[in-house]
């Protein structure tokens, strides 16, 4: 039974730059299963952002075959497309993106407030599910300067999980954060990643990719090696994602 999330086949982006064409990406393919935690390594014009836009339905290839559970995105109109990125992704960045002069409640309900589907009330309450799910319980109703940069990211987190996606792509989640909270994102994403969200992250930092079972690295346009990852798979006492109210120390 094929059981993936994520189907390339033979992915290519171009760009023009003027009178040049960049080869951004150069021939990528990859099946990643439901359930895989993912990191994605390489330098500066690697050709990494261009592949999560790719995989975060923020782009369109030039060229191959992008299967998101099945579904040939290629394919797909405008709308669907926006629709299919809204409902099976869920996206946390370096920068928070949080809105300043909103509550934790209300940041993490915005990818809702359009969906006619779900009512205000039912909005709320998964927002409420998803900050007590990353330890956010007794924060809810404060603003993003009143929070650490730790309780911000749980914010973004908890942002990408109410839609109940399918996927968290991750984009160097931990550069804006210190050695300390960055371990305890990475619990989240642990933990996510172990009750079934499939996880794809980019990052450059060695200890953050090794958190993942499996490490891409690439190298213009390509990837280069793929990698079983020596990853912690650490235990912890269940505090980050069952309550509580997220101070880091």
């Amino acid at each position: 039974m094929n059981d993936a999330v994520i189907e390339l086949k033979d992915i290519r982006k171009k760009y023009r730059m003027g009178d040049i064409e960049v080869n951004a990406l150069n021939g990528i393919s990859m099946v990643i299963q439901r359930g895989e935690f993912v990191s994605v390594m390489g330098s500066s014009g690697s050709g990494k952002s261009t592949l999560m836009n790719i995989l975060g339905c923020l782009d369109r290839p030039t060229d191959g075959e992008y299967l998101l559970e099945g579904i040939n995105v290629q394919s797909l109109s405008g709308d669907e497309f926006a629709r299919v990125r809204n409902r099976k992704i869920g996206f946390v960045f370096q920068v928070f993106n949080l809105l300043p002069r909103t509550t934790a409640l209300e940041n993490v309900e915005l990818p809702l407030l359009y969906n006619r589907e779900i009512s205000l009330n039912d909005s709320k309450q998964k927002a409420m599910d998803a900050l007590t799910r990353v330890g956010l319980k007794d924060r809810m109703y404060h603003e993003p300067n009143k929070l650490s940069g730790g309780q911000q990211q749980r914010v973004a987190i908890a942002r990408a999980l109410i839609t109940s996606p399918s996927l968290i792509l991750a984009d160097e989640p931990t550069g804006n954060l210190d050695s300390r909270t960055s371990e305890d994102i990475m619990l989240i994403f642990k933990e996510l990643n172990e009750s079934g969200i499939t996880i794809i992250l980019v990052t450059h930092e060695n200890d953050i990719a090794s958190w993942a079972g499996r490490i891409l690295f690439m190298k213009d346009g390509r990837i280069t090696s793929d990698n079983a990852g020596k990853g912690h798979y650490r235990k912890n006492n269940g505090s980050l994602l069952s309550g509580g109210n997220g101070e880091e120390t």
